[in-house]
């Protein structure tokens, strides 16, 4: 005998918590970026506040003096801290099951399957979304997209990222190197020069890149260019989550093009250190409570997710384009 369906709405919500975890590591890991944050330890989740802020340093202490004796020293404040914000971006992606489906799948096991159907849909849909937005430049859907590397590290520098104007301020600029400029057609015998531009210009002491990310054209470029001594590496696991790694200077290079890849033309040198991506607690692919219809036979249960990306150091990161 077939159980009543009494715990429907509960079986639901139960289903979509237990996933959740699921969902996180699937987003994680259809992102070489966001896999790399998470292991720096730059994945954060906040419990409010009316924008999302990082504190960074953007100055030196201008009272540093050589000096001898009884020789006056300079001990006026030093401003060299201020703050980015970054607005709170919202997601959601809907589950939604008729009365009529609910009774034809009324069986447990058949609900569940319905249910679980529906359900792994909607995790791949809202995983596509994100790893795409980590490349966005936050305008899409009237401006209420999540602000990815398309803004914090754009082909034109001179945009106001987090409340900062590059207009105004020149440490808040990411370098630039592009072929077109420099009167050469990119190619596999002119990539390695252009990379070695870019790693110098986005290099201070031992901070240096970490991530470059390219699409499909930039990477062969750089892949060919290595072929007598072309190598497969991976330092922090990415080729086992199906991410195979070039090497430059220490850094991964890793492609993220293939079949309906999301990285747009070019290169991005990326130092990770400085990038972040912050989720709120309480919409961390949270669902919602069921909600029915007023006027249809029909049950929605929402997945929402709510934070954004950001950055505290532009002059680090570097873009490649034609």
């Amino acid at each position: 005998m077939v159980a009543p369906n009494i715990n429907y709405g509960e079986a639901t919500v139960m289903t979509l918590n237990k996933l959740r975890p699921k969902i996180h590591d699937n987003v994680t890991s259809h992102a070489a970026l966001l896999r790399r944050l998470k292991k720096k330890g730059n994945m954060s989740k906040e419990d409010g506040g009316r924008e999302i802020q990082h504190d960074l340093e953007y100055a030196e202490n201008q009272t540093v003096k050589r000096y001898s004796g009884y020789e006056i020293l300079d001990i006026s404040p030093s401003d060299v801290f201020t703050a980015v914000t970054f607005p709170w971006r919202q997601m959601a992606v809907a589950v939604t099951m008729s009365g009529l489906e609910d009774l034809i799948n009324s069986g447990n096991s058949a609900r569940y399957n319905q249910w679980g159907k529906r359900i792994d849909n909607a995790v791949k849909s809202i995983t596509n979304a994100i790893a795409s937005d980590v490349y966005s430049d936050g305008t899409a859907d009237g401006g209420k997209q999540i602000g990815g590397l398309q803004l914090l590290v754009p082909d034109n520098p001179l945009n106001t990222v987090g409340g900062i104007d590059a207009n105004v301020w020149d440490f808040w600029r990411n370098t630039v190197y592009s072929f077109a400029a420099n009167g050469v057609t990119p190619g596999s015998n002119r990539i390695q020069a252009a990379m070695n531009a870019t790693y110098l210009n986005t290099t201070r002491g031992s901070d240096t890149v970490d991530l470059i990310v390219a699409d499909n054209t930039y990477y062969t470029y750089y892949w060919e260019s290595l072929q007598a001594i072309q190598r497969i590496t991976s330092s922090d696991g990415s080729a086992q989550a199906g991410y195979a790694s070039l090497k430059f200077m220490g850094a991964d290079v890793i492609f993220d093009g293939g079949l309906w890849g999301y990285a747009p033309p070019g290169m991005y040198f990326l130092n990770t250190d400085y990038l972040y991506f912050c989720t709120h607690k309480d919409r961390d692919f949270v669902p919602l409570d069921k909600r029915g219809s007023i006027n249809q036979d029909a049950t929605t249960q929402l997945i929402t997710w709510a934070g954004n990306m950001g950055i505290t150091n532009r002059i680090l990161q570097g873009r490649i384009v034609d």
